[in-house]
């Protein structure tokens, strides 16, 4: 009798105190939209008025949105549990969290990296510093992560890629890129310069904790296996991982709790130095 009461008492307890996760509006006045973002606050921060958190802002995948990493993991458990605030920006079907030079519409990279930054660190109780923020995301968001921070030095101490896709010059004939950028075979010094195994070149001696993953069986490996070696070519600082799986969502959900986990123990140190 006494086990059943307590069961449901603490049921209904974890409901009350959870994460709360909404569904807001940022603004672009770079590109003119008013696209939708999730923000995971943690249960602490609802409860207490005066604390400031840290922030990772998680991004999504090409042919995806805001909504994806919400609807596939769960956020609020992940936010309670280390207790940071999570963002889930729109980063477009195809945007490539690039700004592209051929459409005004495009201009995911400063969205991202300053509107949205911006916006959060106005509206939300943040730690509102480079020392505190984190970036990171799968596949064309995994790309989109390392090459912020890249550009970005100032704005993230951290960056994740699960599956990323390190070199657009794989994807040459797919993906939307070639609207971003123009046809690859009169633009290909432009695919190069966008890509990340050329941008990751600017965080050398920058000192920036990166977490880099992709499944041994995922079309995008052999780019990742050749970031890792540049990196290590320029001495700069990352955890490199491949583990068993494919570019899929069972991959993405598992490799996420790495990152966070990863980015907490950053923001501790940060906070301990």
């Amino acid at each position: 009798m006494w086990i059943r009461f307590y069961l449901i008492f603490l049921f209904y307890f974890q409901i009350l105190n959870a994460a709360l996760i909404d569904t807001i509006q940022i603004k672009s006045n770079a590109m003119n939209i008013i696209p939708n973002a999730i923000i995971v606050t943690p249960d602490s921060y609802q409860n207490d008025d005066s604390s400031r958190y840290p922030v990772v802002y998680l991004l999504h995948g090409w042919s995806g949105n805001y909504l994806n990493w919400h609807q596939k993991s769960d956020l609020g458990l992940l936010a309670d549990q280390y207790n940071l605030i999570i963002v889930c920006p729109d980063g477009g079907y195809a945007g490539w969290y690039i700004n592209s030079p051929l459409i005004k519409e495009s201009q995911y990279e400063t969205y991202i990296a300053n509107e949205v930054v911006e916006f959060i660190d106005k509206h939300y109780r943040t730690k509102n510093n480079m020392n505190n923020r984190a970036i990171c995301g799968l596949s064309m968001g995994g790309h989109g992560a390392i090459r912020l921070i890249s550009i970005y030095p100032q704005k993230f101490t951290a960056a994740g890629s699960m599956s990323g896709v390190m070199d657009l010059t794989e994807s040459s004939q797919r993906y939307g890129i070639i609207n971003l950028l123009g046809n690859y075979e009169t633009n290909k010094d432009k695919w190069i310069s966008y890509s990340c195994l050329n941008i990751v070149k600017k965080l050398a001696g920058k000192n920036k904790s990166i977490i880099i993953d992709c499944g041994v069986d995922d079309r995008f490996i052999q780019s990742n296996r050749k970031i890792h070696q540049i990196m290590l070519e320029l001495n700069i600082y990352h955890d490199y991982y491949e583990r068993p799986g494919g570019h899929s969502w069972e991959y993405w959900i598992n490799a996420l709790d790495y990152h966070i986990m990863y980015f907490s123990k950053v923001f501790y140190k940060n906070r301990t130095n």
